[in-house]
């Protein structure tokens, strides 16, 4: 339905007002009528569409009634087809008639002048601004959605920046303008009618501390791009320019959704009409339009890698060539942190989880910093924040735990469960339940991945492990049938059922831990005859199986979606587990490659049977298994080959707007 604006007429003098294309104004022509008339005659020029509405009938003008009755509820609608030419240039009149008379008592005249007033967005998600029939005042998810779309401009485009390009009110670059959304104020009709008329931008209160928006007039100069809204600036007098029809201003988002902020940012174009002198303007038309900031998303490991991550601290030089190897095999660049900038932190896992922001124009890499803060801290803004490749972090006020570093952030690929899609996959972190007075993780990092909305988070039981990351039990690998992926879970079970057939097939005496210097090794016999070893892997094995089917319910999976890796842990109910032997499956996916911690197990004909026996699960889906030695350099130091690395992965094609959160 069309806005509708009320008017008064007056029989004693000419009544003048601006009608804004696509509105409809009703005449109160009950209140302006001379005492004694009892009915009205309307009549419009050429440029007026008149209706009348008597007992709840619709009538278009000219009709064969002549003369209306002045009867309560009846009114008199009008709307214009196209802009003035010039001021007053359109009329109506309207004729009061006594019972019987035939010359009017009264009649009434309206000057009409017809503007085109019109704020516009990508709200057909197009990548480019349309004029558009679809209600801009709302945002709907799905295939056939519509509203515009925002990117929190949180790279640094200009390299000399001190700050995030969305932490100051300047624009510093033609690149910084392109990560922002137009939105496009139209006005069309006679430019001085807008002496007496004033245009209003304006924004929310409660969103105003959201957004930025920068408007540079008719100059394509980025000197005169200015910061005209946003932050304390509530609303923007935008002059029409006497050659130019369209006023184009750029948006940039300042916050991601968020506890208290959906995403959802509205901007309105009000005209006001000046009345005469000490009175306050009063508004007659507004045009609303609405965004929703882009969400930070994540990608599995079944996602094509783009770049690897590496941190070069004291003794992992084989380590970091393995990883350089595997990068090389997939055409992947790979990128060393230097000693200088970790600080021999050696967990970049732990550090930054990398995803991405999109919009229909625009998509770009977002890194994620954890509250950790050790050694690496410094890295993401130093080396990582740039032109195109953006930043975000939560902090810990309470204190970080183990459970805040982002070994304990994954996602699954996508998934379908029970009908419901999810088309970016689900986001998968470790917590402590089903215990109380655990270590958790921080409430502002958690409530910020919930409140992305498009990859529902799931909560799985860690606190068990001495560490309580969840990439020490679980991983995703591609595959080329079902579901496009395995869920690989650390299996005690499968270890000791493993190591038992090599017993049984007498290889009792064989040892792990071949070749590693001063590290004692057990042979098979000794760990199957270790009871206290049994009892601990039990309860470990009872912990993941909790785990195992909560990821069945929240992923949707059937057992033949999940292979079971063989692995032991030891420790105990107090400190936690760790991984008895490198935990395989703590590994590097790239695409088909996987670098898989070298787990040293006990050789059988000249091989590692532990080997031997992931190679039998996995190589069948078309994958390559690389063993990769991270036991001194990781392994020892309560991590392995995944917590080492970090990789940066291609978006996914599905867009985030078509999916029904």
């Amino acid at each position: 339905m069309a806005q509708q604006r009320r008017v008064q007429l007056s029989t004693q003098r000419p009544t003048s007002t601006v009608c804004v294309l696509g509105t409809e104004l009703s005449l109160d022509v009950c209140g302006s009528a001379p005492k004694d008339a009892v009915a009205f005659h309307v009549q419009g020029t050429p440029g007026v569409k008149l209706y009348v509405v008597h007992e709840t009938q619709s009538v278009k003008l000219p009709s064969s009634v002549c003369r209306w009755p002045l009867a309560a509820g009846t009114e008199v609608l009008l709307a214009m087809d196209a802009p003035s030419k010039d001021v007053g240039d359109e009329k109506v009149r309207i004729s009061y008639f006594r019972e019987a008379g035939g010359v009017p008592v009264g009649r009434a005249m309206l000057y009409l002048t017809c503007v085109e007033v019109s704020l516009d967005t990508d709200a057909g998600r197009s990548g480019a601004v349309s004029r558009t029939l679809l209600d801009k005042a709302t945002w709907t998810w799905g295939p056939d959605g519509h509203g515009a779309i925002l990117l929190v401009n949180c790279d640094r485009d200009d390299p000399k920046a001190e700050t995030l390009d969305n932490q100051d009110t300047a624009i510093r670059s033609y690149a910084d303008l392109k990560d922002m959304s137009q939105m496009v104020l139209r006005t069309r009709g006679p430019r001085t009618i807008f002496t007496g008329h004033r245009l209003l931008l304006h924004v929310d209160f409660s969103d105003a501390d959201k957004v930025g928006v920068f408007y540079g007039g008719n100059s394509i100069a980025l000197e005169e791009y200015k910061h005209v809204l946003g932050g304390s600036k509530l609303a923007y007098t935008v002059k029409p320019s006497r050659h130019q029809e369209e006023s184009i201003f750029y948006v940039e988002g300042l916050a991601f959704p968020d506890v208290g902020f959906s995403g959802l940012v509205a901007f309105h174009v009000t005209l006001l009409e000046s009345p005469e002198k000490g009175l306050l303007e009063t508004p007659i038309f507004t045009d609303t339009v609405v965004f929703r900031v882009a969400p930070w998303i994540m990608t599995p490991n079944t996602a094509a890698p783009l770049e690897v991550f590496v941190c070069s601290v004291d003794n992992n030089e084989d380590f970091v060539a393995a990883v350089g190897a595997m990068a090389e095999k997939t055409k992947c660049p790979l990128t060393i942190c230097p000693l200088l900038e970790n600080r021999q932190d050696r967990w970049i896992q732990d550090e930054v989880e990398f995803g991405y922001v999109q919009a229909p124009h625009k998509t770009f890499p977002v890194v994620f910093d954890s509250p950790r803060d050790r050694g690496l801290k410094d890295f993401p803004v130093k080396s990582i924040l740039g032109p195109d490749f953006g930043y975000v972090a939560r902090q810990a006020p309470e204190g970080a735990s183990s459970l805040d570093s982002f070994g304990n952030l994954e996602v699954s690929p996508p998934v379908t469960v029970q009908g419901k899609e999810y088309p970016l996959g689900r986001i998968l972190i470790g917590s402590s339940f089903p215990r109380f007075g655990g270590r958790r993780m921080a409430k502002a990092v958690k409530d910020f991945l919930v409140a992305q909305q498009v990859q529902a988070p799931v909560e799985l039981f860690s606190d068990w492990l001495h560490v309580g990351h969840v990439d020490e039990f679980l991983s995703f690998v591609p595959a080329p049938d079902r579901k496009g992926f395995r869920l690989l879970l650390a299996s005690p079970s499968a270890c000791y059922q493993l190591l038992k057939e090599k017993q049984e097939e007498g290889f009792g005496e064989a040892v792990m831990f071949e070749g590693l210097k001063e590290v004692s090794k057990p042979t098979i016999n000794e760990i199957l005859a270790n009871e206290g070893l049994r009892k601990f892997n039990n309860y470990v094995q009872s912990c993941i199986n909790w785990n195992r089917d909560i990821l069945k319910r929240a992923l949707g999976l059937a057992e033949s979606d999940i292979l079971d890796i063989p692995q032991l842990f030891r420790g105990n109910v107090a400190t936690g587990a760790e991984a008895f032997f490198p935990d395989m499956v703590n590994m590097l996916v790239l695409g088909r490659h996987l670098g898989i911690p070298k787990p040293f197990g006990p050789l059988v004909g000249g091989q590692c049977c532990l080997e031997e026996r992931v190679r039998a699960l996995l190589e069948p889906l078309g994958l390559t298994c690389t063993f990769i030695d991270d036991y001194f350099s990781y392994h020892v130091l309560s991590g392995e080959v995944h917590c080492g690395t970090n990789v940066r992965r291609k978006p996914f094609a599905f867009k985030w707007w078509h999916m029904v959160p």
